[in-house]
């Protein structure tokens, strides 16, 4: 668990290191926007990969009842949710249980709520299967996103909205909403049929001031409205496995979403994902606890580091994710350039938060997933890039 590592990922098809240069159009661009970590894995997860290399014949395989006790237990233990094998359906990723999702629940033409600003491909997933995207804002409150209920509620009664997709914790933002904000929630679904898709795969990333709560656990009816999507891919730096899960305990909503998953063969995920994430959840506890408490570190370092250096710069306190947003309204530069200016002048790749949606245009999407010295170095980046337009 040697999180001060540095690990060459260059020249391994990593999308967040060999795209850089065409992303950012500069090879010494330093890469810390998509989120993944530049951390060496749990041992056992490497451990259960090798034994399968080296024991097994890579042929067809079925998802083992070890899987399910795995996630049954991850979910009990970690987030107060007794889950059962049939409340669980494997999936190849989180995008694709909401498309699964938007199939099942919605028509093409349908209404779907989602939040603004919030992660891209929400808007993506939806806008492919054809159906209305509807943004509403989020407010910014004591240095942290609030959620609008008068708006929500309007627009669920005005654009008659099927569904709402939750990023739970929020990315980017890093907000952990608080359970009376979930109950809230989930009461308008309920009082306008609305089905709440929460994206909880950041849930396990979440600081010690903070408890996030999954909003099915609530309430026993809320089971009737409410699916969870997870997956131990961002919590253990695994997304390449491309493995995740659906938590569903209503029996129709169930129905449905197995028919789209059978229809489209969404339901089959790979042996590699199945070991690694077996492994993740059950054997790898302890690299978890130690993980957490680095990016705990790495994001005292990130805000120290604002606070002193851009005492100027509004920014959000993460109170989950490795994820940092902040405002670089202050350059003064066109919301659709930000991404050129810091790559250019700063030589440091992230994410442009216009492509967050309308709210988030001034905004952007720090990774501090990073040992030590690269996050330094990336701090010392945007700094000049402030500095420039300083002069």
């Amino acid at each position: 668990m040697d999180f001060e590592k540095t690990i060459d990922r260059k020249q391994t098809s990593s999308v967040k290191w060999d795209r850089a240069e065409k992303i950012f159009g500069s090879s010494d661009v330093l890469p810390m926007w998509v989120a993944d970590m530049d951390f060496d894995n749990a041992r056992p997860i490497k451990d259960a990969l090798r034994k399968m290399i080296d024991d097994e014949v890579l042929g067809y395989t079925f998802p083992p009842d070890s899987l399910f006790t795995a996630i049954s237990n991850w979910q009990n233990t970690n987030h107060n949710m007794p889950t059962k094998r049939e409340n669980i359906l494997l999936s190849p990723g989180v995008l694709s249980s909401i498309a699964v999702a938007v199939q099942a629940f919605t028509d093409p033409g349908d209404s779907v709520l989602i939040h603004d600003p919030v992660y891209p491909p929400f808007f993506s997933m939806v806008n492919k299967n054809e159906r209305q995207v509807y943004r509403t804002p989020l407010n910014l409150e004591n240095g942290q996103y609030s959620m609008d209920f008068d708006d929500i509620e309007r627009q669920f009664k005005d654009e008659h909205i099927k569904m709402f997709v939750l990023s739970n914790p929020h990315n980017p933002g890093g907000r952990v909403w608080s359970e009376n904000e979930l109950i809230q929630l989930v009461e308008l679904c309920k009082k306008y049929s609305v089905i709440l898709i929460s994206d909880e795969i950041h849930s396990d990333l979440v600081y010690s001031e903070n408890t996030c709560v999954s909003p099915v656990t609530l309430d026993a009816s809320y089971k009737d409205w409410v699916i969870t999507l997870h997956s131990a891919t961002k919590t253990f730096n695994i997304a390449g496995v491309k493995t995740s899960f659906i938590l569903v305990f209503n029996e129709d909503l169930k129905e449905k979403l197995v028919k789209v998953q059978e229809e489209t063969e969404l339901d089959i995920v790979n042996t590699f994902g199945m070991r690694a994430t077996e492994a993740a959840l059950a054997e790898s506890s302890e690299w978890h606890v130690a993980l957490l408490e680095k990016l705990e570190a790495n994001r005292s370092i990130v805000t120290d580091f604002f606070d002193k250096e851009l005492s100027d710069v509004v920014y959000m306190v993460p109170e989950a994710t490795y994820l940092f947003w902040f405002d670089a309204s202050r350059l003064g530069v066109d919301n659709d350039k930000l991404r050129e200016t810091f790559a250019r002048i700063g030589k440091i790749g992230l994410n442009d938060g216009v492509s967050y949606g309308p709210s988030g245009k001034s905004y952007m999407r720090l990774n501090f997933a990073v040992p030590q010295s690269l996050l330094i170095d990336g701090l010392k980046r945007i700094k000049t890039v402030f500095d420039h337009y300083s002069k």
